[in-house]
């Protein structure tokens, strides 16, 4: 039987492809206040310029390419029972070819309705007011915004808690629910940290050996200590 790797993947493994994070500017996320782009109330406040934001954001996709620290993630499959949990809305990891992706945050490329949380679509192209689902209902971008549950925490964290080794990749660690994920590994398996610059992780139990490297780089390092083990 494979030993089983759960990994916890953050903005920083697709920053190197090329996607910007909110927190790379003070806030700002592709230059907007994230307030008003990845809130419920900023739905509500100008529905258009959301709509347009994650548009942009989904034609950005067709633009970027999985990078090396996604590639070896998939080509670890090879020797692992591989879990990726990102809190990344692109579907890098489902092309680099990951086969067990969960999204914490959602994704890009779905939409559901604004009456029916479970009414989820495949949606590609821009999504505008006006495109409806099969109710009447006006669709939305099927992200969960600042506020709103994560409907995928409780699978993570069963996942999370049958890890033989666990690591986070290029994320800051301060975004919860997802930043407490490491604390449901069992106290036994090995965590490995991967940041170009890495914070203290406070209250764990486990041993973590820090990677200070960029994703890509650090991925490969990662591959290198696992064989090892």
């Amino acid at each position: 039987m494979k030993k089983k790797l759960v990994v916890l993947t953050g903005a920083g493994i697709s920053a190197e492809s090329g996607i910007k994070t909110f927190r790379d500017s003070d806030g700002l996320w592709e230059g907007h206040d994230v307030m008003e782009v990845a809130t419920p109330e900023g739905w509500y406040k100008n529905q258009e310029l959301v709509l347009d934001f994650y548009n942009k954001r989904r034609q950005q996709l067709k633009e970027v390419k999985p990078n090396l620290g996604h590639i070896i993630l998939a080509e670890l499959e090879k020797d692992f029972d591989v879990y990726i949990i990102t809190q990344n809305v692109d579907d890098l990891h489902e092309r680099a070819g990951s086969t067990n992706v969960l999204h914490l945050h959602g994704e890009l490329l779905k939409v559901r309705s604004v009456q029916n949380k479970n009414l989820i679509l495949d949606w590609t192209e821009d999504l505008n007011t006006g495109d409806l689902d099969e109710n009447g209902h006006q669709l939305r971008p099927h992200i969960v915004w600042f506020g709103e549950e994560v409907p995928a925490l409780e699978e993570a964290i069963n996942i999370t808690e049958t890890a033989d080794y666990f690591a986070v990749i290029g994320t800051s660690l301060q975004v919860y629910p997802a930043a407490g994920l490491i604390a449901y590994a069992p106290s036994t398996t090995p965590v490995f940290y991967i940041d170009p610059k890495p914070i203290a992780i406070p209250n764990i139990r486990n041993k973590v050996e820090t990677i200070a490297k960029f994703a890509s780089e650090g991925v490969a390092d990662l591959r290198e200590k696992l064989k090892n083990l």
